[in-house]
């Protein structure tokens, strides 16, 4: 009897354990294609307006049977976006402590990927696959101080 119990535990621990280690599976190559990734920050010209980092995804082509779909950047995962005069250009956005109203929270979420400072991971659905793929060396560009009024001529 004890063997059985034995046995069973066993059993039970390894597939819990095999579920904890099955990590995303990053794509080797993306089957498109993007341009430099960067990363702005940005801070309202108005006390209490925020602040954040906007993460810039461009594709360079067609999204054939695929869409993408959320961002893992700095323990954040995110929404992408498009604006309607860009549609090729991907945007995640972070809303970050500084120059927030007072109560404001900042976030964090466990990522499943160990990323550097200057990486992040996109999710994207192709043919009703989840896939991912690891954005290397994404730069940062000068911030954005936005005026607390439009200037004066």
């Amino acid at each position: 009897m004890q063997f059985f119990k034995y046995l069973s535990v066993t059993i039970l621990s390894s597939i819990l354990f095999m579920q904890c280690s099955s990590t995303k599976q990053l794509q080797k190559e993306a089957s498109f294609k993007t341009d430099q990734a960067y990363y702005q920050t940005w801070v309202a010209g108005v006390r209490g307006g925020g602040s954040g980092i906007n993460i810039f995804i461009p594709v360079t082509s067609e999204l054939k049977n695929l869409k993408l779909d959320s961002l893992y950047f700095r323990q954040h995962k995110m929404a992408l976006e498009t604006k309607p005069n860009n549609p090729n250009l991907y945007i995640g956005r972070i809303l970050t402590k500084a120059n927030q109203k007072e109560g404001f929270k900042e976030t964090t979420t466990k990522i499943p990927f160990d990323l550097k400072q200057n990486e992040a991971v996109l999710s994207y659905i192709e043919n009703g696959d989840i896939k991912y793929f690891k954005i290397e060396n994404i730069i940062e560009k000068p911030a954005e101080q936005y005026p607390s009024a439009p200037p004066k001529n």
